[in-house]
């Protein structure tokens, strides 16, 4: 009574409910070694573009490094699409900061909310295989328990030596099932938390990074004002 003489003995429709459950098995391990390594490496870009960030570096000079990326960091994009805005919004509105500073803010949110849905892909579907591998396994369990008594009625003498063989193919089912949500369960958790955090710090960084633009502006404003009393 092998594991893989039970399968083979189980009749279709249980055969066909752990074929669905290793599928979506494998599908899953395929998306939770994508997401580890694509959330591993964004965290490992966010990090180093943030050391060179504060570094003091000019936001020009930095912004061409970004360019020559292959992949921009989540925190790199953001960087990009807030200073591209503020050298647009500044031509267009140079006397109105808060004009100004209200574009490069709403760049930036739109920005970081296409780079949430980005980390959230294929979130989803570790969440479908979570919460449903369990009832489809149970309902290959029921349906091969059903299959299993009915196979009784042609037998005169019922002992566990005739039931345990179908049951036992059942339960098959549920343990595939059982296989197939917990990892799923697990690391679908663990990727929400880090996807919630790296968002929040994309939040967080958005939000200096706007404070100094404005302070830029400020500046920039000020100088306008000291050249042009000094012209008159």
């Amino acid at each position: 009574m092998s594991i893989f003489n039970l399968v083979m003995n189980a009749s279709f429709v249980v055969q066909l409910v752990m074929l669905m459950l290793v599928v979506a098995s494998v599908v899953s391990w395929v998306v939770i070694v994508q997401r580890t390594r694509l959330l591993s490496a964004n965290r490992q870009q966010n990090l180093e573009f943030e050391e060179r960030f504060w570094s003091g570096v000019d936001f020009n000079e930095l912004y061409r490094e970004c360019q020559q990326s292959e992949v921009p960091s989540p925190m790199e994009s953001v960087f990009m699409v807030g200073l591209k805005e503020f050298g647009k919004m500044h031509k267009q509105n140079n006397s109105d900061p808060e004009t100004v500073m209200a574009g490069v803010q709403r760049a930036m949110r739109v920005a970081i909310t296409r780079e949430s849905e980005n980390l959230d892909n294929n979130l989803s579907f570790l969440a479908t295989v979570g919460s449903t591998s369990p009832y489809v396994g149970l309902f290959g369990t029921v349906w091969g328990i059903m299959h299993s008594f009915q196979g009784l009625a042609s037998v005169k003498q019922a002992t566990i030596a005739t039931v345990a063989p179908g049951i036992s193919e059942a339960l098959v089912a549920t343990a595939m099932g059982l296989l197939a949500a917990i990892p799923a369960v697990i690391f679908y958790n663990r990727f929400v938390s880090q996807v919630d955090k790296m968002v929040s710090n994309l939040h967080t960084f958005g939000d200096e990074f706007s404070s100094l633009l404005f302070h830029r502006l400020h500046k920039i404003q000020q100088s306008a004002r000291a050249g042009a009393a000094e012209k008159s």
